[in-house]
């Protein structure tokens, strides 16, 4: 593979740092040029760093290109990527004069870029906004760069994520903690606990925030100290800060610093106080050495540290915020433990050099050979019942993407959805405002596959419209020239006489092949004649969805307040007609729960939007300690915490789903049918309907589930047989993409 790099040449910051260590690494795997467009100490460096560099200095524009073309033509180059306004610029004028792929790499947000200096804005950055649509691909320096691309229109299909890697080989610090709090002047002993921060003091950096937030929490932690290494601007104004607010002897400026080993390893708790970021490398700096971290929530923060899980957060200058971070630290050495070893884990994972050198050559690859690909139609569109805020829904379209791309990673995907731009930022695809028609008729005049996507939409019981509207896009995307697929999907209740004949009609004539997520679904179809599609016995495809890992369910649990080590019983309740009579029943049984196994409940919302209130009236009249869950997250958060309960109580048909696959006692409440054939479907028998339940039946079935705690046998062989058997969705979808 051989790429050639187009740069200014003037960068300097995390910009130069990304390029030069991304460039050394890659000319060890393959070749690499970096062409600058001025002589430097951009270019010097690169070169000492082993990098081939070539300059083409001056400003004609013209000739500069010539000179690049014959390069590009003359050295067998297969892709150009650009960084920067300079680059992209150029990358834009030799997309069509070389015929090879362009990519970017955006450093940071260009519309910024030149703040302050009016006529390099309207130039540089005027032609870089330009050049950039113009382009290829794109990649954004973390994901929240990656989310600004989407949230400006750019396709999602052609938008690549990488992070600012660091080497995480072990360091061994030259000065011990006491040798270097002396260096700097320090006045700390064994007991203090050092809050640090390497920053330029200057305003984006905020560390005015720090400093306030700090002296806050020094008053009720006086073994607090606050280490601040850094120089610029603001060091007098600082210095003058501390002083006013008391804090002068607990805080030590410890200038520039280069032995940054030694800092990190010195301090105990990490901060980040800035008003803007992309991704800094400071936080991945305190994260090679399991350092908690205290962050303002701006950029690509959120990304590395998940509040409460990897790290606290705070909104961007709020003293008051974090100091009760601060507080919180210096008081639970536990906390910092837990905090720094899950940053570090997650960190070295995913943000080492390494991690960021394998993702970038799995770009390349992936550019060189989508340009391979030239076929008149390509990819699939995806409807149903998505950005609803319903976790089971949200999970359903996880799973298909993820199976979609198992079987094609080129394969553009689009969604029909009720909040696109949530959609595209989460899942990375393409999204169409669900009922925007003529864009979805557009659309389904280019793709494959048309897949109805999971879910209960063929019933009649919430809505007549929304079945008569699954029809009509099953019936349109067929006629449009695609495949068409129901995929894990369940079948009915279909009441009306009427619904049940247009819907074997549009079923019979438009489908070719659906896969059941049940046996009754299965018998719903034969009952209304529907034999023309290929019909197969599958899964929900929820159940491929792994949980998030262990280390990040106990960050989860601890953040609401509940020991990672309890036991729990969980319940997921949603309004229906008939819940408010027996909401006091769950509560009661809730009750048993805590009274005869020392159970906790905890109440879990697939949909929070309607199930919370559930949970609070049901709840009412407890009397055993419970907690109710706002929001589970996404959807390795929501399994994770199913996972973690003894036993799960549910109406909900996703919570017994996630709760089945984590191999947890499952007790069905039946508002529709669903529930109790996906129960037996996997050989479980403890349900009752919602209109006869009563607290006895309940409590009767808790004991049974509770004797069943432990009995892995009993508990995932239903679950091993439905992951065996959702495999049939996902080849179903193989061999419709693949004919032609």
């Amino acid at each position: 593979m051989k790429v050639i790099h187009l740069i200014s040449g003037g960068d300097s910051g995390g910009a130069k740092t990304h390029v030069h260590s991304l460039l050394q690494n890659l000319s060890r795997r393959i070749d690499v040029t970096m062409v600058c467009f001025m002589e430097g100490p951009f270019a010097q460096e690169a070169r000492a760093l082993g990098i081939p560099t070539v300059v083409f200095p001056g400003r004609n524009l013209l000739r500069t290109y010539s000179a690049l073309k014959r390069l590009i033509r003359t050295g067998g180059y297969e892709l150009i990527h650009c960084h920067g306004a300079r680059g992209n610029m150029m990358g834009a004028l030799l997309r069509r004069a070389t015929g090879l792929p362009v990519v970017t790499t955006v450093h940071s947000d260009w519309r910024l870029d030149y703040l302050g200096r009016p006529f390099s804005r309207l130039t540089y950055g005027s032609i870089n906004a330009f050049a950039l649509r113009r382009l290829d691909y794109r990649i954004g320096v973390s994901d929240a760069m990656t989310d600004l691309l989407i949230s400006r229109g750019f396709d999602p299909d052609r938008l690549f994520t990488i992070y600012n890697g660091i080497d995480f080989t072990p360091r061994t610090p030259a000065l011990s903690r006491a040798e270097y709090f002396r260096s700097v002047g320090l006045q700390a002993d064994e007991d203090s606990v050092v809050v640090g921060i390497a920053a330029r003091l200057n305003p984006v950096k905020d560390v005015a925030t720090l400093v306030r937030g700090f002296a806050l929490a020094a008053s009720s932690c006086p073994n607090l100290r606050l280490l601040i290494a850094g120089d610029g601007d603001e060091m007098e104004m600082l210095k003058n800060l501390a002083r006013e607010l008391g804090v002068e002897r607990q805080v030590c400026f410890a200038g520039w610093i280069t032995d940054t080993d030694s800092f990190y390893h010195a301090i105990d708790v990490n901060t980040l106080t800035s008003l803007s970021e992309t991704f800094p490398y400071s936080l991945t700096e305190g994260a090679r050495a399991a350092l908690p971290t205290v962050a303002s929530r701006v950029g690509g923060v959120p990304y590395l540290i998940e509040h409460g899980i990897h790290g606290l957060l705070f909104e961007a200058g709020d003293a008051e915020g974090l100091s009760r971070h601060l507080a919180a630290l210096a008081g639970d050495p536990v906390l910092r433990k837990h905090l720094g070893e899950r940053l570090y884990q997650r960190a070295r994972q995913d943000y080492s050099l390494e991690s960021t050198l394998e993702r970038q050559l799995t770009i390349y690859e992936t550019i060189l050979r989508r340009k391979e690909r030239a076929y008149r139609r390509d990819g699939a569109l995806v409807c149903g019942a998505y950005g609803r805020g319903n976790a089971g829904d949200d999970a359903i379209l996880e799973a298909i993407v993820t199976e979609l791309r198992q079987i094609d990673p080129d394969l553009p995907v689009w969604v029909l959805s009720r909040n696109p731009e949530e959609t595209r930022r989460t899942y990375r695809v393409n999204s169409i405002y669900t009922f925007a028609f003529p864009r979805f008729l557009w659309r389904m005049h280019r793709t494959r596959l048309y897949i109805n996507g999971g879910g209960s939409l063929m019933q009649d019981v919430t809505s007549h419209r929304s079945l008569w509207f699954y029809l009509f896009t099953i019936s349109a995307a067929k006629l449009l020239g695609n495949r068409v697929m129901m995929y894990g999907c369940g079948i009915g209740p279909i009441h009306a006489p009427a619904n049940r004949r247009r819907a074997a009609r549009v079923l019979q004539r438009h489908v070719d092949a659906i896969t059941l997520r049940d046996t009754h679904s299965k018998a719903e179809l034969e009952d209304m004649g529907v034999t023309r599609p290929e019909v197969l016995l599958s899964a929900d495809p929820t159940v491929i969805l792994p949980a998030a890992p262990p280390q990040v369910v106990d960050g989860l649990l601890e953040r609401q307040g509940l020991d990672p080590q309890g036991r729990y019983i969980g319940f997921a309740l949603r309004p229906w007609p008939g819940f408010e009579e027996k909401a006091a029943l769950f509560g009661a049984a809730a009750d048993y729960a805590w009274e005869a196994y020392g159970l906790i409940p905890v109440f879990l919302p697939i949909e929070r939007r309607l199930d919370v209130s559930a949970a609070r009236l049901a709840a009412r009249d407890m009397k055993a300690p419970y907690h109710i869950l706002e929001d589970t997250g996404r959807s390795d958060h929501t399994i994770g915490l199913f996972a973690r309960m003894q036993a799960v109580v549910s109406m909900r048909l996703h919570a017994l789903v996630f709760s089945a696959g984590q191999g947890v006692p499952l007790v069905g409440v039946v508002y529709d049918q669903k529930i109790s054939s996906f129960l037996s479907y996997i050989g479980q028998d403890l349900y009752t309907d919602l209109d006869q339940v009563t607290l006895e039946a309940l409590c009767a079935h808790i004991d049974a589930a509770c004797a069943r705690i432990g009995d892995t046998e009993f508990l995932s062989g239903g679950v091993d047989r439905l992951r065996q058997v959702e495999r049939r969705n996902q080849e179903t979808a193989r061999r419709l993409l693949e004919a032609r």
